[in-house]
C-alpha cells in the first residue's frame, strides 16, 4: 500500500494545521498556497496580534458558534484550546491569556504564530508550494473504488493524490487569496454551497449623516438590541464605534452574524447609552441635572449626559433647540429625553462587503460532511475544513479555534483513511 499521500488546498489556519496532523500521521503531504506565502490572513487578525483561541469550557465555547454548532462537537473535542495552546507552546510560540479568555502570542505579533506553524510543518517535511492555483481537479475511480485525485496547478503541474483537503477559506478579506474561488470546484464535484455572506462586519445605517458627524466615537458599556418588527434578533453589551458609514465595534459585529442569517428588510437597531440606570432613575438624575443648571443652555446639560460628538447631533435628534433654556424644557421633552438615551435609534440598510468582514457566513452545507472526520459525503477521500465550511462563530478566538480543529481533524482522517 506504500505511504498515503495527502493534498491540502490552502495554506491558512486551517490548511497548515492538516499539512501539520497529516504528516504526523505518517502521511506525505503537500500543500498549495495560491500566496507568495503561508498565513496571510492569519496575519492581519486580532489587529496583527492574532486571538488564536479562547480558553473558555468545551461547552461554552459552542454557545459563541452561530452556524451548526453541533457539527463541531468531534472536531473541537478532539483538539480543544488546550490542546491548540500546548502546540503552540512546544512549537516555541508562547502565548498569553487576556480577559474574556482570548488568547495571544506574548509578542503580539501574529507573525510568531505563522512562524511556529511553517517550522513544524519543516520539521515534518510538508511539501509547500507557494503561488500555486488549483485550475481543476479531477477525481479518479468511482464512489465504490476510489482511486484518489489529480490536482491540475495554473502553471500546467500535475499533482497526484490520495485524499484532498479543502482548506481555501470563504469570500472574507479576498486580497489575502480567499475570493471564494474553490466553490466552484466544491460544486463541480457534486457539493451545495450555502450562499457566502460576509460575516463580522459593520452595518451600513440610514442615519448615515448623524453616523458621520460622530464619527470616531467609541461607545463602552452600553446595550444594544436589534430587531425585526418585534422579534429580537440580537441583544448584547459591550463596545460599539460611530464610523462615515454607520456603525462597527465588537457589538454589531457579533450583531452582524445573527442579522446576516435573515438580512430582513426595516431592521432597527437600539442603543442604550445609560444600562445601568433604570429609565426612572435617569430622569430622576435629569431633573437634578436641570434644577441645578436651570438658566444653562440645554446643550451644555447634555456634555454631561453624552459621550462626546453625540452632544452635537443629539439636539437636533431629540427636536430641542440646542440654546433653549433648560428651564423652559417640557416635561414632554425631558420624557422624550431619557427614551433616547435609554434606546436611541437606528434603521439597518445592510452590511458592509466582504472587503470588510472578518469572516464568512456559509460555505459548504454540513449535511455533507461527516462530522467524526471531516470527509466529504459526497466524493470519497476529500475532506474540508475550516471557513470553507458553513461554520461562523463570534469573535474572540473562535473563529480560528474552528479552523486549528476542522484542519486537525482532517489531516488526521485523511492520512489513516
Amino acid at each position: 500500500m506504500g505511504m498515503r499521500t495527502v493534498a491540502v488546498a490552502g495554506g491558512g489556519a486551517a490548511g497548515m494545521m492538516a499539512a501539520i496532523a497529516a504528516a504526523e500521521a505518517g502521511a506525505k503531504v503537500v500543500l498549495i498556497e495560491k500566496n507568495e506565502k503561508t498565513g496571510k490572513k492569519i496575519y492581519i487578525t486580532g489587529k496583527g496580534r492574532c486571538n488564536l483561541t479562547n480558553t473558555c469550557a468545551d461547552d461554552e465555547f459552542f454557545s459563541h458558534v452561530v452556524s451548526n454548532p453541533k457539527f463541531l462537537y468531534s472536531a473541537v473535542y478532539g483538539f480543544d484550546s488546550a490542546s491548540v495552546c500546548s502546540f503552540f507552546e512546544n512549537a516555541g510560540c508562547r502565548l498569553k491569556e487576556e480577559r474574556g479568555g482570548r488568547v495571544f502570542p506574548v509578542s503580539d505579533h501574529a507573525s510568531d504564530v505563522i512562524k511556529a506553524l511553517n517550522k513544524r510543518m519543516d520539521e515534518l517535511g510538508v511539501d509547500v508550494r507557494l503561488n500555486s492555483d488549483i485550475r481543476t481537479v479531477s477525481v479518479k475511480g468511482t464512489q465504490e473504488a476510489p482511486a484518489g485525485f489529480e490536482i491540475k496547478l495554473a502553471d500546467g503541474t500535475l499533482l497526484n493524490a490520495d485524499s484532498l483537503i479543502i482548506a481555501c477559506g470563504g469570500k472574507s478579506y479576498p486580497t489575502t487569496g480567499s475570493d471564494g474561488s474553490m466553490y466552484d470546484i466544491l460544486r463541480e464535484m457534486g457539493h451545495s454551497i450555502k450562499e457566502p455572506v460576509p460575516a463580522l462586519v459593520p452595518f451600513n445605517i440610514a442615519e448615515k449623516d448623524e453616523c458621520a458627524a460622530a464619527q470616531g466615537l467609541a461607545l463602552k458599556n452600553v446595550g444594544m438590541i436589534v430587531k425585526d418588527g418585534k422579534k429580537k434578533l440580537y441583544e448584547g453589551f459591550g463596545e460599539m464605534l460611530y464610523t462615515h458609514f454607520g456603525l462597527s465595534g465588537p457589538l454589531v459585529l457579533t450583531a452582524s452574524s445573527y442579522y446576516q442569517k435573515k438580512r430582513p428588510e426595516g431592521a432597527k437597531l437600539y442603543i442604550d447609552l445609560k444600562p445601568a440606570l433604570s429609565a426612572e432613575q435617569l430622569d430622576a438624575r435629569i431633573l437634578r441635572e436641570f434644577e441645578e443648571n436651570k438658566n444653562k443652555d440645554f446643550s451644555n446639560v447634555l456634555g454631561s449626559l453624552l459621550p462626546g460628538k453625540l452632544r452635537e447631533v443629539f439636539p437636533a435628534r431629540l427636536g430641542i433647540p440646542a440654546d433653549k433654556k433648560v428651564n423652559s424644557v417640557t416635561k414632554e421633552e425631558r420624557r422624550v429625553l431619557v427614551e433616547t438615551l435609554k434606546s436611541l435609534e437606528y434603521n439597518i440598510t445592510g452590511c458592509r462587503g466582504f472587503d470588510e468582514a472578518i469572516i464568512t457566513q456559509g460555505g459548504v452545507n454540513v449535511k455533507e460532511v461527516d462530522p467524526s472526520t471531516m470527509e466529504s459525503r459526497i466524493v470519497p477521500g476529500l475532506y474540508i475544513a475550516g471557513e470553507a465550511l458553513d461554520v461562523d462563530a463570534h469573535t474572540g478566538g473562535y473563529n480560528l479555534q474552528i479552523a486549528w480543529s476542522t484542519g486537525h481533524l482532517a489531516g488526521v482522517s485523511a492520512a489513516q483513511n
